[in-house]
């Protein structure tokens, strides 16, 4: 499907002092992204961890949650820490646990449930097999906010329940001890953007400010496992998102955690003091492997990947998760096929693609949904079949939040939650059919008078002249990028192909040399994902080319690189 480029008109005049302090294309980026002025300008280059990060008892319920911490302490309590099974869950669990033992703790027992037998957060019969367990304190980390009748299933059970979390709030709250989610309204925390890792790390930060608050910088060695979370999920980096993760990105590569490094070595991933990671390195290698456990089996391994000490087990793990990544990539590829097909087919003309199957793994269906979902640019829901219900996964557009959407349904559902761009829901199969009409209604409804058109957002035009060593160091002082924060993409006119050839492993990628009308240069260039794209163009071909452009070092030569995002063919 042609996507639409829209491009966005270059910034008036500036100030001379503006000019003198930042590069133009720079303050072209930023004002795309609502940056506008020098004090705006400057805060978003100069920020400091003991600075910009904020005090974590701001958060309404924080005292409450330190203490009943403290008094489990005192009293030699088990607690739990309740986790998810996704990177952001699996960071944010091993961090507490972490945490918790640090501060003298004995008695912790991590419980991440199975994605496939127990779901998405809390359930009565994990509360029930705690309790039995002796456990008197449950802590939540990314999850909890929607679990009313499993909190209150605790506090039958004489066990209280502490939750950190960073999801879509309904409108009835679970009765927990403290409840910290900076979603809330009357949370009173002025950052709503946090992963639940992050979320956790706050929890971490009130107990070490009220047990020592001079070990704070301590904490400072628990960023690795933050930043990992953090950009695995998704959330905006910006505000004290970018501060944990420009910091965590350093500690990351200091990160004297055992599993991590055999996790670097096993997957052939190129981090170590002397070279920092990109955002890019934990979404695309870090967190699939950090994943794929609990996509194909059980997300423990994971989680016992992080807190690992001895190198000779920690090698086995790494070496298990390598594998199981490997297996979720083929799995993932074969399904995609199928849905493909069935959104080619019987969903061309609706707005919602639905697709089920008792054979689809549950681990795998928010990976289907999302490619649908960007390849159609429809809300998606890939579903698995069980015996008694059907549990699925949604991903959306930015036309529809699907979290709301959902809400509006929860009258057929037995559970959900989420996100506004990607939740997860469990369905009887009785209300399955009444489920989509309705979704698909509201749907249809929330897109009338929409351009769902899938659509490129460039931030710039560039000339060839443009592009020099200055740009790019530029370009390198706004990271680190992600959701809030993209990297930007760049629009060059009229290049001629001088060389062209097919890269990979399956010839996969698109490799180009592309020479400049209006100056000498030729740019090397990669296309990843586009080998098979643009199966009519040739060697002397004129084009236009969408790009983000990077720095590739290879034998300690540095050269710019242009990563190909689209092409169109001119046509003379």
């Amino acid at each position: 499907m042609q996507k639409k480029w829209n491009t966005k008109n270059r910034i008036g005049a500036v100030s001379a002092d503006l000019k003198n302090k930042f590069h133009p294309v720079v303050l072209q980026l930023l004002t795309n992204r609502g940056i506008v002025g020098e004090k705006a300008l400057e805060s978003f280059f100069n920020f400091s961890y003991d600075t910009d990060v904020h005090d974590p008892f701001i958060f309404a319920d924080m005292e409450k949650a330190v203490e009943r911490i403290l008094l489990a302490r005192k009293n030699k309590e088990r607690v739990a820490i309740f986790g998810d099974y996704d990177a952001d869950g699996v960071t944010a669990t091993a961090l507490m646990y972490e945490m918790l033992t640090g501060i003298g703790f004995e008695k912790i027992m991590p419980y991440i449930p199975d994605r496939q037998t127990e779901g998405y957060g809390m359930n009565e019969l994990a509360i029930e097999f705690l309790s039995k367990e002796g456990v008197t304190l449950i802590i939540t980390v990314d999850c909890g906010i929607t679990n009313i009748a499993e909190v209150e299933k605790a506090k039958q059970l004489g066990v209280d329940v502490i939750i950190t979390d960073h999801h879509h709030v309904p409108k009835i709250l679970p009765q927990a001890v403290a409840i910290i989610n900076p979603h809330m309204e009357k949370c009173g925390y002025p950052f709503e953007n946090l992963a639940g890792v992050g979320v956790a790390f706050k929890l971490a930060q009130g107990l070490q400010q009220k047990i020592d608050d001079s070990k704070m910088d301590q904490l400072k060695w628990l960023l690795d496992l933050v930043v990992i979370g953090t950009v695995a999920d998704c959330v905006p980096l910006i505000g004290e998102n970018r501060v944990l993760t420009k910091y965590g990105l350093v500690v990351l590569s200091k990160t004297r955690r055992i599993g991590l490094l055999e996790m670097f070595k096993v997957g052939r991933i190129e981090i170590d003091e002397n070279t920092v990671p990109s955002t890019q390195k934990i979404g695309f290698q870090i967190a699939p492997r950090i994943n794929a456990a609990g996509r194909m089996d059980h997300a423990s391994i994971s989680y016992e990947l992080m807190i690992e000490t001895d190198v000779a087990k920690a090698r086995i793990m790494a070496l298990e998760v390598e594998d199981k990544n490997k297996a979720r990539q083929k799995i993932t590829t074969e399904i995609t096929r199928e849905v493909r097909a069935l959104a080619e087919n019987s969903f061309k003309d609706k707005k919602l693609i639905f697709a089920s199957n008792e054979h689809w793994q549950v681990g795998i269906l928010g990976l289907i949904a999302g490619r649908i979902a960007d390849e159609f640019n429809k809300p998606t829901a890939v579903f698995q079949k069980q015996a008694e219900y059907f549990v699925g996964s949604f991903r959306s557009i930015d036309q529809v939040n699907i979290i709301e959407a959902l809400e509006q349904c929860s009258d057929l559902l037995i559970r959900y939650g989420g996100h506004s761009q990607a939740a997860g829901v469990q369905v009887k199969h009785e209300n399955m059919e009444k489920f989509y009409e309705k979704l698909s209604g509201i749907i249809e409804e929330e897109l009338i008078g929409k351009d769902i058109s899938p659509t490129i957002e460039i931030d710039l035009e560039l000339s060839a002249q443009e592009i020099d060593w200055n740009l790019m160091e530029a370009i390198n002082r706004l990271q680190p990028f992600g959701e809030g924060n993209e990297e930007p993409v760049f629009l060059m006119k009229d290049l001629t192909i001088s060389d062209m050839k097919t890269v990979g492993n399956g010839s996969k990628h698109l490799k180009l040399s592309l020479r400049a009308h209006s100056s000498p240069k030729v740019f090397e260039s990669i296309g990843f994902g586009l080998g098979d794209k643009f199966p009519d163009l040739k060697v002397g071909d004129a084009v236009d080319v969408v790009f983000n452009l990077q720095e590739d070092e290879w034998n300690g030569n540095k050269k710019m690189q242009l990563i190909v995002v689209d092409m169109q063919r001119k046509i003379s």
